[in-house]
């Protein structure tokens, strides 16, 4: 057989499984949200933890940018 060709006998193509229902109420969302963060195989996951960690960067360096944490303090 040569390289590249179609083996005959044909292969079984497996769909992903349906995505589950939106989550109801309070429990639902506290389930998802746990299913969500524990998924150590989720692109979707990694991407948003690391643009929110690289947001909350930003606001740090944004916010706390102007104090000089090394100045003495003012005695109240």
């Amino acid at each position: 057989m040569a390289a590249g060709s179609a083996q005959a006998g044909g292969s079984v193509v497996s769909s992903p499984p349906p995505p589950p229902p939106p989550p109801q109420g309070l429990g639902g969302w506290l389930r998802a949200a746990y299913r969500f963060a524990t998924d150590r195989n989720d692109f979707r996951r990694n991407l948003l933890v690391n643009v929110g960690l690289f947001a909350a960067g930003v606001w740090v360096a944004r916010n706390l940018a102007d104090i000089d944490l090394m100045a003495p303090q003012p005695v109240a």
